[in-house]
């Protein structure tokens, strides 16, 4: 699961022309302590994220909840 949530969120922010620094600086501004090295893990799937970062991620990226669990085109 985590892998697919990270999937849509790395597409989502390719989508907005943002890069993952930028996100990171978007969250921190947010009051999410986060590195850009953190948030790239949560794209690859090999950390968890917190209801807090997934809202905030949901605001800066402007996506829709069930954007970050819709399957993944193989």
């Amino acid at each position: 699961m985590e892998r697919r949530l990270g999937k849509n969120i790395s597409k989502a922010r390719e989508a907005s022309g943002l890069t993952q620094d930028q996100v990171a600086t978007k969250l921190q501004l947010l009051g999410c302590d986060i590195s850009r090295s953190t948030y790239g893990k949560i794209e690859v799937g090999i950390r968890h994220i917190s209801v807090e970062e997934l809202e905030a991620i949901k605001e800066i990226l402007d996506m829709q909840y069930e954007d970050f669990f819709a399957p993944n085109e193989t």
